[in-house]
């Protein structure tokens, strides 16, 4: 079923059974690696808040949660600035640490923001992304948990958003003629 968001049309594209299939996977693969390390997970908004919020739910291991706003976007295009609105108030020292992200594309933000956190000296420093759109790489990047390998194409849906709308979207929904 095709629906509107402000001016455009998307269309299905990845159903909410499978995206909580693969959270549950990466969720059981994390508490794997993480066994008795309270790990810290990073979760940037605003895009990540469900995708981090679902992943939490699934885990068992002991560990914390904290969020950082970094921004890139705007309308349907990256911008190529990226914009930190909330700092990060927690020490890294000697943490295991996991970056939250619902989407890597060209790997800007993710570029900007990781020498900020290596210069913490964490233990570990791993990416746990939902979607990843390798055709639209620039920096590279290791993704160590990936939910889905993504076409370049605009999606919206599940805390991803087109100027703020359509992120309560429980589907992913991929741009009509893109």
């Amino acid at each position: 079923m095709v629906i509107q968001v402000l001016d455009k049309k998307f269309q299905p594209y990845i159903r909410a059974a499978q995206i909580q299939e693969e959270v549950a996977r990466l969720g059981a693969q994390m508490n794997a690696d993480y066994a008795g390390k309270n790990p810290l997970f990073i979760a940037i908004l605003n895009g990540s808040f469900m995708f981090a919020s679902d992943l939490f739910k699934e885990l068992t291991v002991d560990a914390e949660i904290c969020f950082i706003k970094l921004a890139s976007y705007k309308g349907t295009r990256s911008t190529g600035n990226v914009i930190t609105s909330i700092g990060l108030d927690e020490s890294l020292k000697g943490r295991h640490v996991v970056i939250v992200e619902d989407i890597v594309d060209t790997g800007k933000t993710l570029y900007e923001f990781l020498p900020q956190l290596t210069n913490q000296q964490p233990a570990s420093l791993r990416i746990a992304a939902l979607l990843h759109k390798p055709e639209a790489l620039v920096h590279p990047l290791t993704i160590d948990y990936l939910g889905f390998t993504v076409p370049n194409k605009f999606l919206l849906g599940y805390g991803l958003d087109y100027d703020g709308h359509g992120r309560n979207l429980k589907e992913i929904y991929q741009l009509v003629g893109d």
